[in-house]
Parts: C-alpha cells; sequence; structure tokens
C-alpha cells in the first residue's frame, strides 16, 4: 500500500482565496478592511519568517497587517501595555503575540491581555472555555487547519477512532475540543509523555495526529494499514532538511493517506489565522 497525499499547500491555497473574495466582499459592502497586527519581540530568526510569511499572507489576501518589532529586552508592562493599545485600535481585528517569547516574560500574561474578540490564534481562556463548551468564537488554528485539511480531503471525522499525540494547548488539547465538537463528533484518545503502551493505542486509530515535538518518532509499526496519518511537528535536522514528527518514507507505506513535512498543515495554520481574522472583521470567507 502507498497512502495518498494529502496536499495541505494546495488546499491552503484554495482557502486563501476564499478569504480574499470574503475580503473584496466586505470592503465592498462596508469599506472595512481586515486587518491583522503582530507582535514580535527580539530578534528569533524563525520568529522573524513566521511573521513574514504571515503578513505575506495577508497582503495577498487584500488584508492590512502592521508589524510592532519590539527590542528583546521589553519589560513586561510595556509590551502589555501595547497589547491594550491594538485592543483599543479600531482597525485591528487580529492581534498576534508571535512566540516564543524571551524568558524574562510571562507569555501566559501577555496573551491573556488580548481582547478575546482579536483573539484570532484561538488560544485565550475565554475563547477554549467557549470551545469546551460547544460555543466556539474562533477555532484554534492549528487544530482547525488540521480538522478542515481533513474535511476538504474527504476524510470522515464522525465517529472515528481518532489518536492525538501531543497534549499541548496550542494543539492536542484544543483539537480534541475541536473535534469533539457537535458535527465534527470524533472518539478522542490523547497520548503524552505518561501514557502507557502508546504504539498499541496508535494501532486501534482510524486516525493519528502527531504533535508531540520528536523528529520522525512515528514510524510504520504503529499505524494500523489504511489509516490517515497527520503530521503537525516540522524539525530542521543538522544537514539542513525539514521532517516531522512521522517517519514519512516508512509510514507512508502502510497508511492510507498521509500529510507531507513542509507542505502539510503548516501552510493550514497560516490559512485558518487569515479566516479568523476575517470573521473578527465582519466577514466571511
Amino acid at each position: 500500500m502507498t497512502a495518498s497525499i494529502i496536499d495541505g499547500k494546495a488546499i491552503a491555497q484554495a482557502i486563501r482565496d476564499e478569504i480574499a473574495g470574503g475580503a473584496a466582499r466586505l470592503k465592498a459592502a462596508s469599506g472595512v478592511v481586515p486587518g491583522l497586527a503582530a507582535v514580535l519581540v527580539g530578534d528569533n530568526p524563525a520568529s522573524h519568517v513566521y511573521v513574514r510569511n504571515k503578513r505575506q499572507a495577508c497582503d495577498k489576501a487584500g488584508m492590512a497587517s502592521w508589524l510592532h518589532q519590539m527590542p528583546g529586552d521589553i519589560a513586561q508592562a510595556e509590551l502589555v501595555a501595547l497589547v491594550r493599545k491594538l485592543n483599543a485600535d479600531p482597525l485591528v481585528h487580529g492581534i498576534l503575540v508571535q512566540l516564543p517569547l524571551p524568558g524574562h516574560l510571562d507569555a501566559a500574561a501577555v496573551l491573556d491581555a488580548i481582547d478575546p474578540a482579536k483573539d484570532v490564534d484561538g488560544l485565550h481562556p475565554d475563547n477554549l472555555g467557549l470551545l469546551a463548551d460547544g460555543r466556539p468564537r474562533y477555532l484554534p488554528c492549528t487544530p482547525q487547519g488540521v480538522w478542515e485539511l481533513g474535511r476538504r480531503s474527504g476524510i470522515d471525522w464522525s465517529g472515528k477512532r481518532v489518536a492525538i499525540l501531543g497534549r499541548s494547548s496550542i494543539v492536542g488539547k484544543s483539537l480534541a475540543l475541536v473535534l469533539l465538537q457537535k458535527g465534527v463528533d470524533a472518539t478522542v484518545t490523547i497520548c503524552h509523555s505518561k501514557s502507557k503502551n502508546i504504539p498499541g493505542i496508535l494501532r486501534q486509530a482510524e486516525i493519528v495526529v502527531a504533535a508531540l515535538g520528536q523528529p520522525r518518532w512515528v514510524t510504520a509499526d504503529m499505524i494500523h494499514p489504511g489509516a490517515v496519518v497527520i503530521d503537525v511537528g516540522i524539525h530542521r535536522l543538522p544537514d539542513g532538511s525539514l521532517c516531522g514528527d512521522v517517519a514519512y518514507d516508512e509510514v507512508a507505506k502502510v497508511a492510507g493517506a498521509i500529510t507531507p513535512v513542509p507542505g502539510g498543515v503548516g501552510p493550514m495554520t497560516i490559512a485558518m489565522l487569515l479566516a479568523n481574522t476575517l470573521r473578527s472583521a465582519g466577514g466571511a470567507p
């Protein structure tokens, strides 16, 4: 068996085209241009690349974006004050604080300062609480991207046994909440560092989502033949190449469908960020 490849890049582009259409309609109807403010602290090279990619995506979708580049030694109070200033700016519909922040800053307190209505990452405690209650304001970007990637690839999540590797708030926990929503209706198991017999759990799953942050950790012997494998991880190896949490070459020989790294979940995360910003501005894709 050779797995079919789930092309996240192509699916994300289709979504971004829909978002561009929605942004154009919103501007024509109301004069409102969806706007995303990005806050970048310090000079982390990877963070600079991520923010640049997000701003370029905004530009191509006809959306406004602003970069607030702050020094790495910024004080906590000054950073929180900037966030509150953006909360009050009517031109800003979404606020993104790029992580990680320097170690002297309390990242949770900074993120908690974002107006939940402008939290287009969907990770504010208020928004996660609404999601847990089945009344989501915004779906978190990466989990939303995983779900949408599957949906647009013809994967029916309803009733499926889904194993999620990883329990971070950014992916694992919030993805479980997304997949438990009415209308998605998956049967979800979360595996983490204290879980016993993880390979056995994965072999029972019809869909495996890897988000544990360990390169090529998931191997072919852990996957039920024909299962769908979605790889959220991304790692740069010493030779400069990229890989995910899944040993792609061997797992692709067993799985029914698989996402590549790069070109799988990553492009979807940015597309969902734009979609949430458009919704915050009052538009729809």
